[in-house]
């Protein structure tokens, strides 16, 4: 117990006292943050992704489906599930919901002839966000407008009815600061242990330890103890500053964000062992770790939404660890999700530690 003690001891000591660590690891993840922060974090987002849900399945409602589709305002993606789609509007995901109901073909045929009567478009909007509503209601008349004229000579005989939801009112720094938050926690653990390791057992440390009667669980066990620490307290610091700066806010349990910081760190520490036993070098740990972290950061949704990314990468891109653990950070945080809407990333995030930390036993060298 006291070797293990020390060893942490020593660890955090470490962090403390290099200063190229703590820039890279907590002041780098910072400047990001306040940098996009200040530009672009205080304004609302008016990208117009949403759905439409076609109920009616009729060529008419095709027409009009295909013109709201063909809209370059509107990124419309066909759903059929109305209650999903609503949830995702109140939490931001969406900022539209076009709903063509049933019989909407039947009433643009009887009701063609009568200028007073029309059949309606059901529009479901996020009404904190009056500049997107504004923007997207204006479209979608306009091209129900259009469509209205192409069927009747001119005859307006589909309108739109505007019904407003009460959304999350996030900025993109609340989108910003949980990517910054996972980003941080990838870097730290992936980079810092395959470099550090890599570098002792160069400098023959490891062996020397191996020599010793210290276990090489005390070793592991008091470089994840030090790990979590410092990435306690980073993480603490980031949502510090956010909250100071910016505004920003944990609307969920505080328990369940501390889990997937740990999860989400055991995680990487694994991948970072992986590098440190495949690397024959410290200088060759640190390139092979950079081709991993540095397009992980821009593809696992820490700058950009992952929905924003082509459809044909999404897939690949939701099954790697940095997403799923900025998506549950992201979502405790925004939403107050809980445990039960998060078990998914917790799952992945589950199988990549345990077939990490597998792969990482059979590759780890003492010298």
């Amino acid at each position: 117990m006291n070797a293990y003690i020390q060893l942490t001891l020593s660890q955090l000591r470490f962090f403390v006292r290099n200063r190229q660590v703590l820039i890279f690891t907590l002041f780098m993840p910072l400047f990001f943050m306040i940098m996009l922060g200040s530009f672009l974090g205080k304004g609302n987002d008016i990208t117009l992704d949403g759905v439409v849900i076609d109920q009616d399945q009729s060529a008419a409602s095709r027409v009009m489906v295909e013109a709201l589709q063909s809209n370059a305002i509107l990124k419309l993606k066909p759903s059929e599930d109305v209650d999903k789609s609503l949830e995702q509007l109140k939490h931001g995901d969406q900022k539209l919901v076009i709903i063509v109901p049933k019989n909407y073909g039947e009433a643009v045929g009887a009701k063609g002839a009568d200028s007073t009567k029309a059949s309606f478009l059901q529009v479901y909007y996020d009404q904190t966000n009056q500049q997107s509503a504004q923007i997207g209601l204006q479209t979608v008349n306009q091209v129900a407008d259009g469509v209205s004229k192409l069927l009747s000579n001119y005859m307006p005989i589909v309108r739109v009815e505007p019904i407003g939801v009460q959304a999350l009112q996030l900025r993109y720094i609340d989108f910003l600061v949980p990517g910054i938050l996972a980003m941080m926690i990838m870097s730290n653990n992936l980079n810092g242990v395959s470099g550090q390791i890599a570098s002792w057992r160069e400098r023959s440390v490891l062996r020397r330890m191996q020599s010793t009667p210290l276990k090489a669980s005390t070793f592991i066990a008091a470089q994840i103890t030090a790990r979590l620490v410092m990435n306690t307290a980073q993480a603490l610091i980031v949502l510090l500053v956010g909250s100071l700066i910016f505004g920003t806010q944990v609307n969920g349990s505080w328990a369940l964000l501390l889990l997937f910081i740990v999860v989400g760190t055991l995680t990487f520490m694994s991948i970072g062992f992986i590098i440190a036993g495949v690397a024959k070098t410290p200088e060759s740990a640190g390139p092979i770790a950079g081709l991993i972290s540095f397009p992980l950061m821009f593809l696992g949704g820490v700058f950009f939404p992952v929905s924003s990314m082509p459809a044909f990468l999404q897939p690949i891109v939701k099954s790697i660890p940095i997403t799923q653990l900025s998506t549950a950070i992201r979502q405790v945080m925004n939403v107050g999700a809980g445990f039960g809407e998060l078990w998914q990333e917790g799952l992945m995030l589950a199988i990549w530690l345990v077939v990490s930390f597998i792969v990482a036993t059979f590759t780890f060298k003492w010298e």
